[in-house]
This record gives structure tokens, sequence and C-alpha cells, in this order.
């Protein structure tokens, strides 16, 4: 945990920065030095995309504050925040060794460049990064993909800039969100946490992004503006700290490969007669239905009881339907209507199976092998008992 400053302290300089502010241009350049810096991966999740912060020296009050907006309270009520997108991150300061101490302990990188800013800009971030430090200006409702820790500074840095620059792509101009993020997922080999996320983002993921929109990843931004056209805004760039990399042994146990196996076990059972392997393949089909209705529950609860905008239209609930939680007490039932839901399901996912690259929404490849079991337990539970009466 990064030590941050008292709230009295940041009080305290920004009385002395304010009141310096009616000093000549001249004083401000030669007392401020703003620069953005920018955090390699880490290995967990939380750190797979990496980190931004702003530093400000100021030579008079002779203080280096690096400015945080990646700060957020783990309280009581943090998941449910989470779950629901209202999830507040707030503004943070703190000693530049004691922001550099974690990333080093942990054998992450540090970049940083220095801003091309004239006088006024630079006096004109200062005072906005003071004033929102505040207790009352804080607090923002955070957004992974267009309101995070990173967008937040471009936006402060391009917004005091006189002349803005016309950022680059730093990606493939055909690249969407979902690839952006499984860039630093598979690099990372968080293949489950891959599996995750694709369960959990609907079809606004795979929106082609915009110059800008690559922006919300930390490296993305420091690419940009490295590469920033016309108007320049780095001066300088230092790595204020470079690990030497170590081999990460590779993971084998990968979602596909499991259920791959899963699959292989699940056919298998269908040719065993006696009453075990009958009633160890209805435990299975019971679990296969009951988990996937109740994904099914909680992709319709991301879309429609949330705040998150890449939550919703989600094409995993062709799969994953949440009737499944029903169905599941139905599969060796008699009744026409479960035929009709199971023949119609089974029909269904075969169609996924056939439009699987063209679909709206890029769905994990991994889960080719529960469509396969889903389709395939579907039609063995409409066959059960014949045709429907």
């Amino acid at each position: 945990m990064k030590k941050t400053f008292p709230t009295w302290c940041i009080l305290l300089i920004l009385f002395f920065s304010t009141s310096e502010f009616s000093f000549s241009q001249d004083t401000s350049s030669s007392r401020l030095r703003i620069s953005l810096i920018t955090c390699s991966p880490g290995n967990e999740l939380y750190s797979i995309f990496g980190h931004s912060a702003i530093r400000v020296i100021d030579s008079n009050s002779v203080s280096d504050i690096v400015f945080n907006y990646g700060t957020f309270n783990f309280d009581e009520d943090f998941y449910l925040k989470f779950v629901q997108g209202k999830l507040n991150y707030y503004l943070s300061a703190a000693n530049v060794n004691d922001f550099l101490y974690e990333y080093i302990a942990t054998g992450r990188g540090v970049s940083e460049q220095l801003l091309d800013l004239s006088p006024q800009e630079k006096a004109t971030i200062f005072h906005y990064l003071l004033v929102n430090i505040k207790e009352e200006n804080k607090f923002y409702q955070y957004d992974f993909f267009y309101n995070n820790c990173t967008t937040r500074l471009r936006d402060i840095i391009l917004k005091a800039k006189e002349n803005k620059p016309a950022l680059p792509f730093v990606m493939n101009n055909k690249s969407s969100f979902r690839d952006a993020i499984h860039l630093y997922l598979r690099k990372g080999q968080q293949y489950w946490s891959e599996l995750g996320i694709d369960l959990l983002l609907g079809a606004g993921c795979d929106k082609i992004m915009t110059a800008e929109e690559q922006e919300f990843l930390p490296n993305n931004l420091m690419n940009a503006f490295d590469g920033a056209e016309k108007n320049r805004i780095v001066k300088n760039k230092i790595e204020l700290y470079s690990p030497s990399e170590i081999k990460k042994e590779k993971v084998w146990l990968t979602p596909f490969l499991l259920f791959m196996f899963v699959l292989f076990l699940y056919i298998l059972l269908h040719f065993i007669k006696n009453k075990t392997g009958l009633f160890f393949l209805n435990c299975f089909d019971f679990l296969l239905y009951f988990i996937t209705g109740v994904l099914g529950v909680v992709f319709v609860c991301m879309w429609f009881f949330t705040d998150h905008t890449m939550t919703k239209y989600n094409f995993n609930l062709l799969w994953a339907l949440p009737f499944n939680v029903i169905a599941c007490f139905f599969i060796n039932s008699k009744q026409k209507i479960a035929k009709i839901y199971f023949l119609v399901y089974a029909i269904s996912n075969a169609l996924i199976l056939i439009l699987w690259k063209i679909l709206p929404q890029q769905l994990n490849y991994s889960l080719i092998p529960i469509v396969i079991m889903l389709g395939f337990s579907a039609y063995s539970n409409y066959k059960k008992d014949g045709k429907i009466h």
C-alpha cells in the first residue's frame, strides 16, 4: 500500500502554491517540472494492464509529489459496488520515493516522460490537481475503458495544452477493446482471467477503438505521447527503473484443455449403460444446466441492473440460458414442454457453433467444448423417451 500525504499537508501545499501563481510565468516555469509516469504491467490481474500517474516537482517548496487517480477504499461494500458499477476511485498524492518503492519491490518497470509545457500550462495542471485532491473533489466514478487513472491524466494534460497535439494510433486501427485486453492477458498467461472477462463483457467490448479510445491503457498513452504529431508533448523520456526480465513458467492447464477433457469424459459416460453410468450422467447433466443457468442469471443482472456499459448486450446468453436453472430439474422429464425446450436448445447450440465467427460478439474459444456439451446433452435429453408425444 502506497503512503499518501495527509489532507493538511496537501492543503498547505495548495496555500503556498496558489499564492505564488501571481508571480511571473518565468518564475512558474523555473519551479515546476511535470511528468507522466507509466508503470509496466504486473503479474496479478489487478496490475496486468499497468498504471499511470503524474509527477510534479516544485523546486520552490522542495516537493516531489506523485498524483495518482488509481486509489480506492477496500471496504465492506467493495464487491457490491464493483459489481454494480458504482465503485468510486479517488485522487491521492504520495512522495515519489514511496510511490516508486512498490513498483521496484515487485519488479515492475517505471518510465517518466517530462512534458513539454509552457509556464501557464504547467501552472494550470498543478492548480487543477491541487484543487481536485480536496476531499470534496477527489472522488470520481471509475470506468475501466472511459474514465480511469490513465484517461483522466490524458484529459488533464491535453485540456491544459494551448495547441493540442494530434495523438496517433498506437495499435492496429482495426483493434477492438477486447483485442487490447486479450493482448495483455495472454502475455501474462492469464487465460482463466481472460475467460472470466470474456464471459462478463458484452458486444460493446468488440467495438473498434478510435485512436483516443486506445489510450485507456497506460502503455498506449505513453506511446501516443511519444508519437504526438505536429505539436510536441514530450521533452525528454527516461527509465526510472528497468527490471531484468524473468522468464515465466508456461501455464499448461488452460480452460480449453480442461473443457476438452471434460467433454471427452461426458461423451464416454454415454457409452456406459449400467445404473452407475446413468446416475453419473444425470448428475453431470444436472450440474451442467444448473451452472449455465446461474451464469445466465448473472449475465442478465449485469446487463440490466448495473451501471457497467460493457456488460450489456452479452451474447453469451445464447448458450447460458437463465431457464437452465429450471431445466436442470427436468432432464428425465417426459413432459411435452420439456422435450420442446431441449430440442430448441440443441438446435440453438448447433447454430451458435456454425455462426461462431460471425456473431456480433467475439466469444471465448475455450467455450466451444461447453457449447458442444450443451448441444449434445440437450439432444440426448430430447431423445431419451423418443419423439414428442
